[in-house]
């Protein structure tokens, strides 16, 4: 059943957008718009209390949406044992393509009940000055303080919106992007940001282990992996982030100024993640613009791992990320930043942002994208958790994921499947939350955002998107009767990570 409504929707989707066009060719200008965040299917709505005293306990592997206004400053409770690690990260969203200031961003703490920081972050939107969706991170980690932060107890995530809620500081636009003039405030700055709140627990593990990071590991670029790209939409959100696999990969619709790209990479212990990204040439515009895409890697419980940022002229430029280390537990004890976010196997999150300022000099319409990710050295075992994480799974990668990656299946990965040891007294009561996002469907609204862009070329185009239509009806079909064929059809089987659409 999950396969089919996929494809019915995917149908519906590029039919309506046939008929929109036929009739009225002026709505095609709705595809100039960027792709709006998805937001986790169930993650539940709660509201961040201004005050320690009312703030709304969070469940850990859940996922929560929230919002903040400018110069905000929120308390989410958390209640921890003494022997687990706490990892919780905030999704600042800002409305797609809205200008915003270079300090203007979000900053996660994890603070205990006496206010003593275990740690914190703080996320910037940086010098690319456009709103596009940016994540910070805090944990708790038991055996990294000998006095804070260590026992069992209540503690407190604490959100709070950065830099200039009025325009006239350091987080002000200074006029390189549309809409925003010196001294005025930037429009994404001077609005309520929606917020996408996770929380992982991870269990203990078998003594005997190393506590030093690792002094030597392979820090040289290998070679970019080479050959013909395939197609692979990218996603809108870390719940829809596109999965990928060793090798290249071309988005099929493109990446528009002001748009958010995510895409997800399952990689195992041991291994050694590679990625660039490349931005196509253009013949429309001209000019240069300054820090115009940005590449950011989050691990597993969307932690800032490394970013990057490429200057755009209309030509082909790329951007990679650092030589990162193997995966390893012991990661975590080095003082490098991108090498202690290396710490976990799972899905790794490259997530791709093109600026709004790069409109004003080559329009509206999509570059080009390329992705070349590359896998080095063979999975092996974990470190030997003492119980399980939270969400299940979140650490691993499975047979299945990896299939996941080569096919392009999609599906939420931060819930997994906590559900099963849920708690029914927490907010995070999985499905209770109302407007809970707008995941569903993603592929299908970008597939009609495109078919509406392609109506505006003209007849030979229509013709095209007919074809388009009669090929999903035609493979729905031939996908109903193997399925009818097949015993227990219509049961979608539940992938680890949550996802029983298309896994």
């Amino acid at each position: 059943m999950a396969r089919r409504t996929v494809w019915w929707r995917a149908t519906a989707a590029a039919g309506a957008a046939l008929c929109v066009t036929t009739a009225q060719t002026g709505l095609s200008v709705a595809a100039d718009a960027p792709t709006p965040y998805s937001y986790a299917e169930d993650a539940t709505t709660v509201e961040g209390a201004t005050s320690s005293t009312g703030a709304v306990r969070l469940a850990a592997g859940k996922t929560y949406r929230s919002s903040i206004g400018p110069g905000g400053k929120l308390y989410y409770r958390l209640d921890l044992g003494a022997a687990a690690n706490a990892y919780v990260s905030a999704t600042a969203v800002p409305e797609a393509g809205s200008a915003v200031g270079s300090a203007d961003g979000v900053r996660v703490s994890l603070q205990d009940a006496d206010a003593h920081r275990c740690s914190y972050e703080t996320a910037r939107f940086g010098p690319t000055r456009s709103g596009h969706p940016v994540t910070a991170w805090a944990s708790r980690e038991v055996g990294s303080d000998e006095y804070m932060c260590q026992g069992a107890g209540v503690y407190y995530v604490v959100v709070e919106r950065v830099g200039s809620a009025t325009g006239t500081g350091p987080g002000t636009s200074t006029g390189s992007v549309s809409g925003s003039v010196t001294g005025s405030p930037a429009k994404g700055a001077s609005e309520k940001w929606g917020l996408e709140l996770g929380f992982v627990s991870e269990p203990a593990v078998t003594k005997g282990g190393s506590t030093s990071a690792p002094q030597s590991w392979d820090s040289a670029s290998p070679e970019a992996v080479s050959g013909d790209p395939e197609p692979r939409r990218g996603g809108s959100g870390f719940a829809t982030a596109s999965p990928l696999a060793q090798g290249v990969w071309q988005d099929e619709v493109g990446i528009r100024a002001g748009e958010t790209l995510f895409y997800k990479v399952p990689v195992g212990w041991g291994q050694q993640l590679h990625a660039i990204a490349e931005l196509g040439s253009t013949t429309e515009g001209d000019g240069y613009v300054g820090n115009a895409f940005v590449m950011s890697l989050y691990n597993p419980v969307r932690g800032l791992v490394d970013d990057r940022t490429a200057n755009y002229g209309g030509e082909q430029r790329s951007v990679g990320l650092d030589p990162l280390p193997p995966i390893a537990y012991e990661n975590r004890f080095s003082l490098d930043g991108e090498v202690g976010g290396m710490r976990f196997a799972g899905w790794y999150y490259l997530a791709l942002h093109l600026g709004t300022s790069v409109a004003e000099r080559f329009g509206d319409g999509p570059v080009g994208l390329t992705l070349r990710v590359r896998l080095e050295g063979e999975a092996g075992a974990g470190p030997g958790y003492l119980g399980a994480t939270e969400p299940r799974g979140v650490f691993e990668v499975t047979e299945g994921d990896r299939e996941a990656a080569e096919d392009g299946t999609t599906g939420d990965t931060l819930e997994g499947d906590a559900e099963e040891g849920g708690d029914e007294g927490a907010a995070g009561s999985s499905g209770e939350g109302e407007d809970s996002g707008n995941s569903s469907g993603n592929g299908d609204q970008r597939l009609a955002m495109t078919v509406v862009a392609a109506g505006g070329i003209g007849t030979g185009s229509l013709l095209v998107l007919g074809l388009l239509v009669w090929a999903l009806v035609a493979r729905r079909r031939a996908s109903i009767a193997t399925e009818s064929e097949r015993p227990g059809a219509g049961t979608a089987a539940r992938g680890r990570h949550g996802a029983s659409r298309g896994w």
